[in-house]
């Protein structure tokens, strides 16, 4: 109906193919409108499988009710030096909206001071590098309207709680 969620998956050149699919399958079969939105049109995960995404990266991301990012290493570093992707981020952070993050991508979050006082997972050997919130070992942490989870085995947990958000 006309209040249907719609959910924004970021792929950004090396992405976590695995993960990103596995969210995007889980959240269309829910019935929930869930677009690939990407650093380009065509964006070669860390496994070189290449996605046709829906569309490229522009502020109409601040029309979505919630943003997930996936992990693979690549592809959060392509996030975190991306600027206009950042300051996305903060706008739907302040609008309370979803922001999802699993594996290595909370250190996006970090970069844009997402993670200040917020309780946070990620993947095993990330709450070294991270400085910023309080890490936690859980497979999913829910803080408020931020959403972390740890890796490719607890993506499916990971999918069906942001169903469960949604």
């Amino acid at each position: 109906g006309m209040n249907m969620k719609k959910v924004a998956v970021i792929i950004a050149p090396g992405f976590e193919e695995g993960e990103a699919l596995t969210i995007v399958d889980i959240l269309r079969r829910g019935q929930i409108q869930c677009d690939t939105i990407g650093f380009e049109k065509e964006v070669q995960g860390g496994h070189e499988i290449v996605l046709r995404c829906d569309s490229v990266l522009n502020e109409s991301l601040l029309d979505y009710d919630m943003v997930v990012l996936p992990g693979g290493y690549g592809g959060v570093e392509a996030m975190k030096e991306n600027t206009q992707f950042l300051s996305l981020l903060q706008s739907m952070n302040k609008d309370h909206k979803y922001i999802c993050a699993m594996c290595a991508a909370p250190a996006a979050l970090e970069k844009a001071n997402l993670l200040i006082n917020k309780k946070f997972t990620a993947y095993q050997g990330y709450e070294n590098k991270i400085k910023q919130g309080t890490f936690l070992q859980d497979k999913v942490v829910i803080d408020g309207n931020l959403v972390t989870s740890r890796g490719p085995a607890t993506c499916y947990a990971f999918a069906y709680k942001l169903l469960d958000l949604l």
